[in-house]
């Protein structure tokens, strides 16, 4: 009879492991290797220049993205004089929101905008406030306490991402936000996947137009390059409100 040697066994054992452990590492290497050509893609739409003093050396479709303020200067959002500098019930009134509508404040800060928000949809509608600081976050929720406001969800998002469900918000605001994403191009398309049909995008921007706007240039924005941007992610331009002091209010709707 002819006996296997034990050393021979083993490795007939080995082999089937061997040849699966070689294919997982294949599989491995393929899922890395679309991450990289899919984040090299995502690159392409930005290009890096030396940075300005206000802005982080990476320019979108023309503009250089501005720093980020901190959550160091939430102060300045609340400060006395801006229901005065920008009439807020101005924006809110050409908002047209309803009770019961789903809003996403994109950017909230502290919350100055949330809370009007949330009184405009009422008790049966919500408010996704939206930040990436998780600073901002627990000063919105502290704000949204001491008012009693009920209606409100707080999201901490990403620089990629705002992290919200699909096709689930009626309007999203950004207010002097846009101009500092990071990633303005993915931020845009996660919006226009939480937007439902219809639903409408919000740009409120220092008026970039306007040399009586004493804001540091790259903090604010033209109407030009609002509209610029926002068409590339499919959004379609609704109409531009002028009534405000200092910004501009551009309107697109998803189709």
């Amino acid at each position: 009879m002819h006996r296997t040697s034990p050393r021979n066994c083993r490795t007939r054992r080995a082999l089937p492991i061997l040849l699966a452990c070689l294919s997982a590492l294949a599989l491995l290497s393929s899922a890395s290797i679309d991450a990289v050509a899919q984040a090299a893609a995502a690159d392409t739409r930005y290009e890096r220049v030396v940075p300005s003093p206000d802005g982080i050396g990476k320019r979108y479709m023309g503009r250089e993205i501005a720093g980020v303020m901190g959550w160091e200067g939430a102060q300045w959002l609340e400060r006395e004089s801006r229901a005065r500098e920008e009439r807020p019930e101005l924006l809110l009134r050409e908002l047209a929101l309803a009770p019961g509508m789903t809003v996403a404040d994109i950017g909230a800060g502290s919350g100055y905008y949330t809370w009007q928000l949330a009184k405009q949809v009422g008790p049966g509608g919500r408010v996704y406030a939206v930040d990436v600081q998780p600073e901002m976050i627990r000063m919105l929720d502290s704000q949204m306490a001491k008012r009693g406001v009920r209606n409100v969800v707080s999201v901490l998002g990403s620089e990629t991402t705002v992290k919200l469900p699909p096709a689930s918000v009626d309007l999203a605001i950004m207010v002097d936000v846009y101009h500092e994403l990071a990633y303005p191009a993915e931020v845009l398309d996660s919006i226009v996947g939480a937007l439902k049909p219809g639903g409408r995008v919000v740009f409120v921007e220092y008026r970039a137009e306007d040399p009586a706007v004493a804001i540091k240039a790259l903090h604010k924005m033209s109407e030009k390059q609002i509209r610029r941007e926002a068409t590339a992610h499919g959004l379609k331009w609704e109409r531009s409100i002028k009534s405000l002091p200092i910004q501009h209010v551009v309107v697109f709707r998803k189709p």
